[in-house]
């Protein structure tokens, strides 16, 4: 079966049934060895821009009158004959969308089926496993895999159970404008043992007032912005770190304020949210003998990224 994803938690999850897709989109990059596989989609984005930067682009394409964030390269698409189409509804600007995706599949002459994800939750995300098995006659495949990541969840759930407190979190999807974390994520921090007061599960990431961020003085704070790695993370902190009362914030006077790679982990609905948990979990209860540090990789302290922030562009000037 030729199998095309349209974006990045798609093809995670056929790789995770062992599937290896025919096209992926400009944004697959994981497993490593996707980054070879052909691409059928672009952006009009300019994904290193400043956060602001980056939401002003996106509000011009995604207008009315607007070119549309994103193409397909309808030639690839039809020449790689594909049986079935993976693609999302939940977000028409976080990666192509199954509008644009029926659009060009008018155009070419293969008639791919189209399976469309639209997680809001866990148990939706668990679920897009089961129906891309089921689309691509990996049943079995998919179970094994929904039960490991569900035994990995309630490990965590567990262990967190035993912490003597549950901390006030914030996740940031965006930094200007500031938008909290929705979807998923109130879950994922109620299951590493936190509270998550500014968002119910299945509620869309939007943005907030920062007033109403000082009046729930988050204890812990994670900045994850989605598309942004670490890197890039560092190089718009003070979209935040400049706001009016952010050093008044109990997470910052009490030294609790993380970044996470939002790019790969905390907005792609896929199998690795559960590393995203695993990754949070000692940031919410930093107790050694409940959990490990984060790796790396994933989250760092806000001093580190700052630090990161400043070998960055060191590394820029030495460059020019």
């Amino acid at each position: 079966m030729n199998v095309v994803t349209t974006l990045p938690s798609a093809t995670e999850v056929v790789a995770a049934l062992e599937i290896e897709p025919v096209g992926v989109s400009h944004e697959c990059d994981y497993p490593p060895d996707v980054t070879s596989v052909p691409v059928v989609t672009s952006s009009r984005i300019d994904s290193d821009a400043s956060s602001a930067e980056i939401d002003r682009q996106v509000l011009e394409a995604a207008a009315d009158d607007g070119p549309g964030v994103y193409d397909v390269d309808r030639e690839t698409l039809e020449s790689l004959d594909p049986d079935l189409i993976v693609t999302q509804g939940i977000c028409d600007v976080c990666a192509v969308d199954e509008v644009v995706i029926e659009r060009a599949v008018t155009e070419i002459d293969a008639d791919p089926e189209i399976l469309a994800t639209d997680p809001h939750t866990i148990g939706d995300v668990l679920e897009d496993v089961r129906r891309v098995g089921r689309a691509t006659g990996r049943e079995d495949r998919a179970e094994s895999v929904v039960d490991d990541l569900e035994s990995r969840i309630e490990t965590v759930r567990a262990r967190a159970a035993v912490a003597d407190d549950r901390p006030r979190v914030a996740i940031f999807d965006w930094t200007e404008p500031a938008m909290i974390a929705g979807h998923w994520m109130p879950e994922l921090v109620e299951a590493a043992g936190g509270e998550y007061g500014m968002a119910d599960p299945a509620d869309r990431s939007r943005p907030r007032e920062w007033e109403a961020v000082r009046e729930y003085d988050p204890e812990v704070i994670v900045v994850a912005p989605c598309g942004f790695g670490l890197e890039q993370t560092a190089a718009n902190l003070t979209d935040l770190t400049d706001r009016e009362g952010w050093d008044d914030l109990a997470a910052v006077r009490e030294g609790r304020v993380w970044a996470m790679d939002g790019h790969h982990y905390v907005n792609r609905p896929g199998p690795r949210l559960v590393d995203t948990l695993e990754a949070l979990a000692p940031i919410v209860h930093p107790d050694p003998d409940l959990f490990e540090d984060p790796p790396e990789s994933i989250a760092r302290p806000l001093a580190d990224l700052e630090t990161l922030e400043g070998a960055d562009r060191r590394g820029r000037l030495e460059s020019q």
